[in-house]
């Protein structure tokens, strides 16, 4: 079997562009002994690859390699297997994305259940590191309670999103920017409270606005001047979720901190940096949660799809012109 790979060309400084990508083909073996054979569907591209593509920046995640296909969750289709654990035909789950399809041990694989209603690629998504992301910052980090109000940075996103509705199902008043008109009446319809459209008019004020008593919990997935109104506006003993600062992911010197920073200790803040691996613990209670929230109706998903495997750098660099609403995604 032939497949199509998309590689590192090159590292970037700065935006990155096109010419950092290059496509290449290779043949897939037939699995061996304990291995299983992937025809990859659907291929994700999320913001945290860009700290990936510094191949010479420490980061908490290895670089990719320069010559070498890039990674990235990806679910798949089993197309041959010589692990019992798998059959043709399963679903699973992997970190091979970037390219059409592999062989690999069974072991770096999971298998995932097809849930009536819910399409495959929302373990991408709402069911999958996303929507983990979400729970995990919001619960354990931001802890909500009912009546509190939560502030959601690039809430019409694929981590906001979710954020914004799990929020108002724990009983939260939610105020979330976004980077459209389209992307804030998208908002408002899944009964967030609040939407501004960042882009617009002076983003403190929006704020104040919208919620003068102030903020019990901020998450932070934009970073920049959505930190220091979060700050500005937080209340005694907020609590932050720093999950992503995509505003300076793309810099090429040092971005200066919040201008009131001071105001953390008065204000008495706690402001907590994390990666989902640090909760992996909780991906069973994750997906009762999840799935129950879906069933019921109270947790939607928009998503935003390139078609292709030539189209996944495209798809990539659209996260940082906010092309995407939802969660981004390639059909292979």
């Amino acid at each position: 079997m032939e497949s199509r790979e998309i590689r590192l060309k090159s590292g970037a400084t700065g935006l990155p562009t096109a010419a950092n990508f290059e496509t290449g083909t290779v043949t897939v073996a037939a699995p061996g002994a304990g291995e299983v054979q992937v025809r990859n569907r659907w291929m994700s591209v999320d913001p945290y690859m860009r700290g990936r593509m510094y191949t010479e920046r420490a980061s908490y995640i290895p670089p990719f390699q320069v010559g070498e296909p890039l990674q990235g969750h990806a679910v798949g289709e089993v197309v041959a297997s010589n692990d019992p654990d798998f059959a043709p035909g399963d679903l699973v789950s992997s970190m091979f994305g970037w390219r059409e399809a592999f062989t690999m041990s069974g072991k770096a694989l999971q298998k995932l259940p097809r849930l009536p209603g819910v399409p495959d690629q929302a373990y991408l998504g709402v069911l999958g590191m996303p929507g983990l992301t979400a729970y995990a910052g919001l619960l354990e980090i931001g802890q909500p309670k009912p009546r509190d109000t939560v502030f959601v940075s690039g809430g019409a996103g694929a981590v906001g999103s979710v954020v914004a509705q799990i929020a108002k199902v724990k009983g939260c008043t939610v105020v979330a920017t976004a980077g459209s008109d389209a992307k804030c009446d998208w908002l408002r319809s899944v009964g967030i409270d609040h939407a501004i459209n960042y882009k617009t008019g002076n983003l403190l004020a929006a704020v104040q606005a919208a919620v003068p008593g102030g903020i019990d919990i901020y998450f932070d997935n934009v970073g920049g001047e959505h930190l220091e109104v979060a700050i500005e506006v937080a209340r005694q003993g907020a609590r932050f979720a720093e999950c992503g600062m995509i505003s300076a992911y793309n810099a090429t010197e040092p971005v200066p901190g919040p201008r009131n920073l001071i105001m953390v200790v008065g204000k008495s803040l706690k402001i907590q940096g994390f990666i989902v691996s640090n909760y992996a613990h909780l991906q069973p209670q994750f997906m009762t949660d999840m799935g129950g929230w879906i069933a019921a109706g109270q947790i939607k998903w928009e998503e935003t799809v390139e078609d292709g495997i030539d189209r996944a750098p495209h798809a990539f660099l659209g996260l940082f012109s906010g092309a995407n609403t939802g969660k981004m995604l390639v059909r292979l």
